[in-house]
């Protein structure tokens, strides 16, 4: 049996550990939270390394993206160094494939965007894909990369000025505690609304399911969410918020979806790789396994 295991920054309040088949072949896919603990990080890969088959690196990015150049974390950088024979990969190569499916997915088999819709991205600097599918379907796009990542109350409405933006902060903020820029641990429970009217105006909200419950107002009566990894209770919070419909671009095991971190190690590990795949690698093993997003109307 393979071994998939997510060593996450996040809180271990959401830890989850299933076995599913998949072509013939079992796997047991784990998520390990550190509660922000980066030295246990550190520890716990040393340790898992050999032992596991792929590992996927969770609660933080290793890369950023300015559209058409790509930075590294300092801090994800010094942790990966720490799997000398597993594999590891931070979910960047799903959230350009994955999540870009997912959105055309949603485009040709439903309504949503019958009628062009107007969306908040929490940060296309994380989820380039998604953004780019995104502005596909006509969608009027705020990215809230400055708000929410930087704190500027700046939003912008075109990936080209975020570009030109991203080519400037990036390389600064890449060199930055990560625990400046996202929040970890028991940051990830902890709420604290901000710029709120950026929800309020907006029809979809899409990207990290962190930053969208940390800064989101208590009421998203009507409104839609994209996102990644969700648990049993992130859902009944949602109900409760009056949200419509949710949707996660990864597909639900045994009652959450993993982040995608989680499922590019699951695919790594399937490809019998060493390192990260290439994007047609992705996309055809995607389509073979007919991956579909989740969709809930709560």
């Amino acid at each position: 049996m393979k071994h998939v295991v997510g060593i996450s920054l996040g809180s271990s309040k959401r830890d989850h550990k299933v076995t599913v088949e998949l072509q013939g072949e079992h796997y047991t896919i784990e998520r390990i939270g550190t509660d922000g603990d980066m030295k246990k990080m550190v520890e716990m890969i040393s340790e898992l390394d050999g032992k596991v088959d792929a590992f996927g690196l969770g609660g933080m990015d290793l890369y950023v993206y300015a559209v058409d150049r790509r930075y590294t974390f300092r801090d994800a950088k010094r942790i990966v160094r720490a799997a000398k024979q597993t594999p590891i990969v931070d979910g960047s190569g799903l959230k350009n494939t994955l999540e870009r499916r997912a959105i055309e997915y949603v485009a040709a088999t439903t309504d949503l965007f019958e009628e062009p819709k107007k969306v908040l991205l929490m940060s296309a600097m994380d989820r380039l894909g998604m953004a780019q599918a995104l502005e596909a379907t006509g969608s009027a796009m705020i990215y809230a990369d400055l708000p929410f990542v930087i704190g500027l109350p700046i939003p912008l409405k075109s990936l080209k000025t975020l570009a030109a933006i991203a080519r400037v902060i990036a390389p600064i903020v890449c060199q930055l505690p990560f625990t400046m820029i996202y929040p970890t641990g028991e940051k990830q429970t902890v709420r604290k609304p901000r710029f709120t009217r950026y929800f309020e105006e907006n029809d979809i909200i899409a990207g990290d399911f962190h930053f969208i419950h940390r800064y989101m107002p208590d009421k998203l009566s009507g409104k839609t969410i994209i996102t990644n990894t969700v648990t049993r209770s992130d859902i009944e919070f949602l109900r409760e918020s009056g949200l419509k419909t949710l949707i996660t671009t990864t597909p639900e095991m045994d009652g959450r979806s993993f982040g995608t971190n989680v499922m590019e190690a699951l695919l790594v590990c399937m490809a019998g790789g060493d390192h990260e795949l290439s994007e047609q690698q992705y996309n055809l093993m995607l389509k073979e396994l007919d991956l579909k997003p989740r969709i809930l109307e709560l």
